[in-house]
């Protein structure tokens, strides 16, 4: 059964408009891993819609930087299909006050003794 809806009804709910911007991003999963590329489809303040390869294995919880590394969000994914990922920032808006991500603590490199 296919559902009919009117303009109103398939209008866009948000209480706040989304901004395309086909923008180059990385996410950083944690300090130790390599980043993973995407692209950032659109924006709110509150959140995202990313593009990726692939978002099997994706935490739910990590780091979105965009413009070069001046900008950087902690993000929670909100919503995952098998090549997009919606995300809520968490914390303020980006910079001062923005809150971060608790990446989990490198461990010191195990060096064995010398041989004699």
């Amino acid at each position: 059964m296919s559902a009919i809806f009117s303009d109103d009804e398939s209008a866009e709910r948000r209480s706040v408009g989304r901004t395309k911007v086909l923008r180059n991003a990385k996410i950083i999963v944690s300090a130790r891993t390599s980043v993973i590329h995407c692209t950032v489809q659109n924006i709110t303040s509150g959140g995202a819609c990313l593009k990726l390869a692939n978002t099997y294995g994706m935490p739910e919880i990590f780091e979105l930087t965009f413009e070069h590394g001046r900008t950087r969000r902690a993000c929670r994914v909100i919503w995952r299909s098998a090549d997009q990922l919606g995300v809520a920032f968490e914390g303020g808006e980006g910079g001062e006050g923005a809150a971060k991500v608790e990446l989990p603590p490198v461990p010191p490199a195990r060096i064995p003794p010398p041989r004699e």
